[in-house]
């Protein structure tokens, strides 16, 4: 396993870990002082500053993205929001094209309406069948302009609303159903939050391999949560363990970044910027 305790060279940092302190444009150039090379932005965060403008800071700043968030969202109730929804990832696809990402993660969706509270139907089946054609028609087009897309199973908590997608076995499936050559066009974003608990997570990184292992989330689960969504902890504030994850990870070929991805209303985003990225770096190099 590699050695993170001298240096923080292979930390990334998620854009959504600051952004309620700073806009885009100001997130790169605090990363790029502090010595971060790489980020993985969001969307709305990019759009807001303007995606060429975004390319050629990141560019001009030599700095890498180790993801792009995200595409997904493809269960709908009538054909025409469906195909809203493979629109919009073409367009997903066409960003992170343009900002030279490695892979655009997904976040598949749910009962259609449920993320709005006002789940349309209970058939989960069905959101899955809809994951599934949705993924196959995006990775066509993802494959014709050399983007790799990442599958990132979400907590069952997340079932209705976010990601119908909830154990790093079921993304496996949907790769080897869709990409069976293990052709380096769809793999998964293993997210500690969301699959720790998982009592076949050793055995499933394993399956997944150098291949389909693209990209690698962490933070901490807190004991007691208070938001299961918004209090995502630091890395070592909390349950899991961290360094033995990413043990079977670089054992079974990842070699990339660890991207900090922390969620956290009521304590990080509270605080200054400078010093939630100082402390990203130091957990980097102990905790992760």
């Amino acid at each position: 396993m590699r050695d993170f305790s001298a240096d923080h060279r292979w930390l990334s940092i998620n854009t959504a870990t600051v952004r309620a302190q700073w806009p885009l444009d100001r997130i790169v150039d605090e990363c790029a002082r502090r010595g971060i090379r790489a980020i993985s932005p969001w969307r709305d965060q990019v759009a807001a500053v303007g995606l060429q403008a975004v390319a050629r800071q990141i560019r001009d700043l030599g700095l890498a993205l180790s993801g792009y968030c995200r595409g997904g969202m493809f269960p709908a109730s009538t054909r025409e929001a469906r195909q809203l929804a493979l629109e919009d990832n073409r367009r997903a696809v066409d960003e992170a094209k343009t900002l030279d990402a490695p892979c655009l993660v997904l976040v598949v969706g749910g009962l259609p309406g449920a993320l709005a509270g006002r789940p349309e139907h209970k058939d989960i089946a069905a959101a899955r069948q809809e994951v599934r054609d949705g993924i196959a028609a995006t990775l066509a087009y993802a494959q014709d302009v050399g983007m790799p897309l990442a599958i990132e199973p979400l907590h069952p908590m997340y079932a209705a609303d976010r990601a119908c997608v909830n154990t790093l076995e079921q993304a496996l499936d949907l790769c080897d159903a869709l990409d069976p050559s293990r052709s380096g066009a769809l793999g998964v974003a293993v997210d500690l939050y969301h699959v720790w608990w998982d009592p076949k997570l050793q055995q499933q990184i394993a399956r997944a391999g150098r291949e389909r292992l693209l990209a690698f989330h962490v933070c901490d689960w807190l004991v007691p949560t208070r938001d299961l969504l918004n209090d995502r902890g630091m890395m070592g504030d909390g349950v899991i363990d961290i360094p033995r994850i990413r043990g079977w990870v670089e054992d079974a070929g990842f070699a990339g970044y660890s991207e900090v991805e922390i969620f956290s209303s009521e304590n990080w985003w509270k605080r200054d910027g400078g010093e939630v990225l100082a402390t990203c770096i130091e957990r980097h190099r102990c905790a992760v």
